[in-house]
């Protein structure tokens, strides 16, 4: 299970750190990567950042390099997304997704809403 939070309200430049905390698997083995949806567009999952099980970026997206960071702590079974200089764009359902091979899990997302 992987359960979000750390959601809610900013205006243009604040931050907020997102937190994925996993649980029922060995967290240490799979890939988290944040991903999220935004209003009105739910057939859209953008890819924000990946993170290998070793701590290891995989991938940032274009749109958040320089402002957000993906980290994990193994020892807590915890993914933490970092936004900073967060822009009205950037509200969305941010969701956490873990793999590891053919296994995959996703939590339910916590909403972000920025405004100008």
């Amino acid at each position: 299970q992987l359960v979000e939070s750390g959601g809610g309200s900013a205006r243009l430049g604040e931050s907020l750190t997102l937190s994925c905390v996993a649980s029922g698997i060995t967290f240490s083995q799979y890939m988290v990567t944040w991903l999220r949806q935004r209003p009105g567009k739910e057939d859209e999952t953008i890819q924000i950042a990946t993170i290998d099980p070793t701590g290891d970026l995989r991938f940032v997206a274009d749109s958040v390099i320089g402002r957000f960071t993906i980290s994990r702590d193994n020892n807590k079974n915890t993914a933490t997304l970092q936004m900073n200089n967060l822009k009205p764009s950037d509200s969305s359902v941010y969701y956490c997704l873990a793999a590891h091979g053919d296994t995959h899990y996703q939590g339910r997302g916590t909403r972000v809403t920025v405004s100008s």
